[in-house]
């Protein structure tokens, strides 16, 4: 069996180089994606050759704080599966509690079983997945959703790949109030925050993506904003930095805004991120910048 030929040619390396261009760091996810796909590939050309095999458990747990790329590498993991054959079509469908569980008796099985008919075929990502489990309220329906999740895990394995996400110290306690579900998952993939550097990165690759760029003061500048709001409540990794790269943008928009009739607006001014673009962020007063909606975001 030539396994890189059916490496290649199921278009993984290419996902995975895809990957790599657009997540910043995150080695050891990335490393344990490519033991993922390294198995499957072995395990199909175990089934070409005639060797009798049990197919591997895809099921996965994403655990990590907002912001990490778990969603991104969930997309980028369903491609693969398709490039194998292991799911018919490649698709990511997201759903919460709400899209999960009813209010109300018979509500719940429905609007659970609509979601997994969504999804079969691909990938039913479900984030915050702890939410479904509510020891403390009798009357919750979460227990009903995640039996029948159970269910259709076992019974769909071969057409449906169910992955639970959230905050690993809530994750781990809603696996250990659920045996069944814990069994199931076999691939535990943590994803770790981002250093200042890995965040400065990514903010320049946002950049990029929308023909912008700092100047060296606003480099400088956004360095410290890093610093300062990763000590702030709520910071969410790469969406906290694209959130600031937006205001960013605003703020760059209203100054030569001001400028209009006075001097002339050239191609560099218009790409050009400059410091006091970054320094009228309220982080630098030790605020969390847009908590709340009704004050201006600069």
């Amino acid at each position: 069996m030539d396994l890189k030929a059916a490496y290649e040619g199921a278009g993984i390396q290419a996902m995975l180089d895809q990957l790599d261009r657009e997540l910043i760091g995150l080695r050891p996810v990335k490393a344990r994606i490519r033991e993922i796909a390294a198995l499957l590939v072995v395990d199909r050309a175990r089934q070409q050759v005639g060797l009798d095999t049990t197919p591997p458990s895809l099921h996965m747990s994403f655990t990590g704080r907002p912001g990490t790329g778990k969603t991104t590498v969930a997309e980028r993991m369903s491609k693969i599966l398709h490039g194998l054959g292991y799911v018919r079509k490649g698709h990511v469908v997201t759903a919460t509690r709400d899209d999960l569980v009813g209010q109300y008796i018979g509500h719940t099985a429905p609007k659970t079983r609509e979601m997994l008919k969504k999804a079969m075929g691909g990938v039913l990502f479900i984030d915050e997945a702890y939410y479904l489990y509510r020891p403390e309220n009798e009357r919750d329906y979460g227990a009903e959703a995640i039996e029948i999740l159970l269910q259709v895990m076992e019974s769909n394995r071969d057409d449906l790949v169910v992955i639970f996400a959230g905050y690993k110290d809530r994750m781990d306690v809603f696996y250990q109030s659920n045996p069944g579900l814990s069994s199931r998952v076999a691939n535990h993939i943590d994803f770790p925050d981002y250093s200042a550097d890995e965040l400065l990165a990514i903010a320049r690759l946002v950049l990029a993506a929308e023909n912008y760029r700092f100047s060296d003061e606003a480099t400088a500048a956004f360095s410290d904003y890093i610093q300062r709001r990763m000590q702030l409540p709520f910071f969410a990794n790469a969406r906290s930095i694209r959130n600031a790269i937006d205001r960013a943008r605003m703020r760059q928009a209203n100054r030569l805004f001001s400028r209009i009739g006075t001097l002339p607006i050239t191609k560099r001014d218009l790409m050009t991120i400059e410091a006091e673009d970054i320094t009228a962020s309220r982080v630098f007063a030790g605020e969390v910048e847009g908590l709340d909606p009704a004050r201006p975001l600069t």
